[in-house]
């Protein structure tokens, strides 16, 4: 009899730290698709994920006292992400997340043209990225799979490409896992643009960082890099301790003139492919951590310097500058026109895998 209830016990513990999934339809799009929004809800750890933009809506987790709550920027409501075509908050963006300088690139002997919507140069896919488009849901075990379909041309991009993105939730780790396939050359780089705040609300500048990274990318005025990997050993740009995120931001740097704060991309210790630590943030206020790791080969730290407003968000919240960071696991910003940079081309025959986990913890 003993034995069967450590058998139920442990079961019953392996079912509760796997997530949970329920749907509900939270509204329709312009042009009538109907929006659903996937709860994942694990032990510890709830994820809200809608298929606008294949969107995290929410995080809820505890602090070091046992009070739950949500740790990213965003709305209450659809309608509040509809209105807003610049943050991105917490939508997968692509088909190339980052900037593509003067929105062109030549693959097998062929110019493609992009839109601009950023300066000079396409950012996050174009004016119509995979950020306002709405996907196709559908629950896995622990999670929820979203799917986007982007035919031959779709901004310009060469190639149908068919994108996979799932979320799953175990004990205290959200988990992405991107998938791509095309039926032509073409580039891609796929990423989620989660605002967090750790402590919820206020600003992010006492937030304590490491990044797990030697080089960074420096970057020209229109924030496209300049092909170098330079160290960030003695610059603003070394978080391989410990540092607050508001530690040096303001300092006459002229990257950090250049991109307001923080919005560069940090070279990743580790191979390409491999699942490595890119990032680690604690909150002193609440105790909360964050820990990232990523199969990508960069990650870009933004730190909410062009965060508009101010933005009414979730419950009252009113987002300013530097309200949330991001973290965006990603090939490096203009791949496609640095040969030397981890290629973005994608064949057809050969699939896209990546993975990327936020996993939440505290500390007293």
């Amino acid at each position: 009899m003993k034995l069967a209830r450590v058998i139920l016990l442990v079961m019953t513990t392996a079912l509760t730290a796997q997530g949970a999934v329920t749907k509900v339809s939270i509204g329709k799009v312009p042009d009538g698709t109907a929006v659903d929004l996937y709860t994942i809800k694990s032990d510890v750890l709830e994820a809200s994920i809608m298929t606008y933009g294949a969107r995290v809506v929410s995080i809820k987790t505890a602090d070091r006292d046992g009070k739950v709550g949500d740790v990213v920027l965003g709305y209450n409501d659809l309608a509040g992400y509809l209105g807003d075509g610049k943050t991105y908050f917490g939508a997968i963006v692509g088909r190339y997340g980052n900037r593509i300088a003067k929105g062109k690139f030549s693959l097998d002997g062929h110019e493609y043209s992009l839109p601009l919507n950023n300066g000079a140069n396409s950012l996050h896919g174009g004016t119509v990225g995979f950020d306002s488009l709405v996907w196709t849901g559908k629950e896995i075990p622990g999670g929820v799979e979203m799917t986007l379909v982007s035919k031959d041309g779709d901004q310009g991009y060469p190639g149908t490409l068919t994108a996979h993105v799932r979320y799953t939730v175990h004990h205290g780790t959200l988990r992405i896992d991107y998938s791509a396939t095309t039926d032509k050359d073409t580039v891609v780089n796929l990423t989620n643009h989660s605002y967090f705040n750790l402590s919820g609300a206020g600003s992010i500048l006492g937030e304590e960082v490491v990044l797990n990274a030697d080089k960074y990318t420096p970057v020209d005025s229109g924030l496209i890099p300049t092909g170098v990997l330079a160290p960030v050993e003695g610059t603003p740009f070394d978080f391989r301790k410990s540092t607050t995120i508001g530690a040096r931001i303001d300092q006459p740097d002229e990257q950090l003139k250049l991109g307001g704060g923080y919005d560069h991309n940090w070279v990743l210790n580790g191979a390409n492919g491999m699942m490595k630590t890119a990032a680690k943030v604690h909150d002193p206020k609440t105790g909360r951590v964050l820990t990232v790791m990523t199969t990508e080969p960069g990650v870009q730290f933004y730190t909410g310097n062009s965060i508009g407003g101010p933005l009414h968000g979730k419950d009252g919240a009113v987002y300013v500058k530097n309200s949330g960071f991001c973290l965006e696991t990603q090939h490096f910003p203009d791949s496609p026109n640095h040969p030397a940079f981890p290629t973005t081309e994608l064949k057809p025959g050969h699939p896209l895998h990546s993975t990327t986990t936020f996993t939440f913890t505290t500390e007293k």
